[in-house]
């Protein structure tokens, strides 16, 4: 997941922080017209400045990888961003707070 990040975001995959919560049957559900199906839900913490394909291709690209690893249905998962300012993001090991985000970060990553 990190690597995808890095690749579609242009940012440096040390930034990034997987966490899963295994939660029991019936804890996340996905609304539907008829009745409810268990869901999974991917909730993206990230820094602001990334258009809206940007985040669309990641999204896509990690519903992808969640029912290609877990056999959950593509239809069944979620994918929410919140988008935030470098300052509103601390890594100790990376200096402490980081900056906004900018196209210039993706190509002196790349």
């Amino acid at each position: 997941m990190s690597e995808e990040y890095s690749r579609i975001m242009g940012s440096d995959p040390r930034l990034m922080t997987v966490v899963i919560r295994d939660l029991p049957t019936g804890s996340i559900w996905h609304c539907t017209e008829d009745d409810p199906v268990p869901g999974t839900l991917l909730m993206c913490d990230v820094r602001a400045g990334r258009d809206r394909a940007t985040r669309h291709d990641l999204a896509s690209r990690l519903v992808d990888l969640v029912a290609a690893h877990t056999g959950v249905n593509k239809d069944d998962v979620k994918v929410e961003f919140t988008q935030h300012t470098g300052d509103e993001m601390f890594h100790p090991s990376l200096g402490g707070f980081k900056r906004d985000w900018d196209r210039s970060e993706a190509s002196a990553d790349s």
